[in-house]
């Protein structure tokens, strides 16, 4: 699953609802209509990703970011930018024998 950061600690996200004169609730009742599933983003998960303090969230799934971009008729990359998480690393020690083979 893609994880998906939000730009400038989502300054990108309310900008754009602004300047889409969208408060959350509206933006997350657009989202349901452009969604095909019509599911949608919450208000609450809205919130929190154009949210300070506490209640913020930094990341959220790629189709979360994807319904909010369309919804808000903005590229998606200006208001998200992937994040990656390492993939784990496996440490494997080679032991010798006693008589010196691996």
């Amino acid at each position: 699953m893609s994880n998906l950061h939000r730009r400038d600690g989502g300054q990108q996200i309310r900008d754009a609802m602004k300047r889409a004169a969208l408060s959350g609730p509206a933006l997350a009742e657009i989202t349901r209509r452009v969604d095909p599933d019509g599911r949608g983003v919450s208000a609450a998960i809205i919130g929190r990703l154009t949210g300070t303090g506490l209640s913020e969230r930094e990341r959220c799934r790629l189709r979360t970011a994807w319904l909010i971009a369309v919804a808000l008729g903005e590229p998606l990359q200006n208001l998200f930018e992937f994040f990656s998480v390492p993939e784990p690393v496996t440490v494997t020690e080679e032991r010798s024998t006693s008589d010196g083979q691996h």
